[in-house]
């Protein structure tokens, strides 16, 4: 993919054996983002280049911006700057976006300082009803979603969140420099078609599961959120109280249940 927005090549020297040599090398590209509701800015967030829309309306949805269901139109009003567009009449409370005024591509969405709040937030409710899996599923994911990945292939420096059914059809996969972003481009696109909730689907987290990443998964309605880390002690204590299974170190060895064994069948 030499023509991606998200690959920078660059001559650079790699050492082997203690003797160095010219190379051409490949990183993943990180820029700013500006989301804007009209003219307004949201949110200046650092990413990887590509699927934009998705993104602002990922994250918009997220943060519990944009009310599910919410018809939108998103565009790439010009370089690093994506615009929404919002029905006529549409309120937003500007008030809850001023903790967005800058995001990075690694510390996720900052300030929650409550399990409840972001249970009050979740527009599809309690998840107990959703999809259940087989351990064997669970163990193939993580090699169908990086023999997917093309710009980790090449950067070595990228995160990845893929959406599979319960056969451990991988349907749906986003990259991102940053963990949250890739999931909010993820969840923004099937916002943007109205196909939420994803609640017969499961979750699969190229690095570790955090707080952030399970609340975007939590409101999308997803139920079941494998990660290829470690989940955070805020982590497992959200899902617990969404009703979300979570499972950690997942590779074609095995993985650990957090909460949510009912799911594994």
């Amino acid at each position: 993919m030499p023509d991606h927005p998200g690959l920078h090549h660059l001559k650079i020297h790699r050492f082997r054996n203690e003797i160095g040599s010219p190379v051409q090398d490949v990183l993943a590209v990180e820029e700013p983002l500006d989301i804007r509701i009209g003219k307004r800015s949201v949110a200046i967030t650092m990413r990887t280049p590509g699927r934009d829309v998705d993104l602002a309306l990922g994250f918009l949805f997220s943060e519990g911006i944009l009310a599910a269901g919410t018809q939108v139109q998103g565009e790439v009003s010009k370089s690093n700057v994506v615009t929404v567009s919002l029905p006529p009449g549409t309120m937003v409370d500007w008030k809850r976006l001023e903790r967005h005024s800058y995001t990075s591509s690694s510390c996720g969405v900052c300030g929650k300082t409550s399990l409840e709040q972001v249970y009050a937030a979740v527009p599809y409710g309690d998840t107990s009803a959703s999809v259940r899996v087989k351990p064997e599923i669970l163990q193939s994911l993580p090699e169908k979603l990086r023999t997917a990945q093309e710009l980790f292939s090449q950067t070595g420096g990228i995160h990845a969140a893929g959406l599979f059914n319960s056969d451990g059809e991988l349907l749906h996969f986003a990259e991102d420099v940053g963990r949250h972003n890739a999931l909010d481009k993820l969840v923004g696109h099937y916002f943007g078609l109205g196909q939420l909730p994803l609640d017969e689907h499961l979750l699969l987290l190229s690095g570790r599961a955090s707080f952030e990443l399970i609340q975007k998964a939590a409101m999308a309605g997803i139920g079941i959120v494998a990660a290829v880390g470690a989940p955070s002690s805020l982590a497992v204590s959200l899902a617990e109280e969404l009703g979300v299974t979570v499972c950690g170190f997942t590779s074609e060895r095995g993985f650990n249940c957090y909460c949510g064994l009912e799911r594994i069948t």
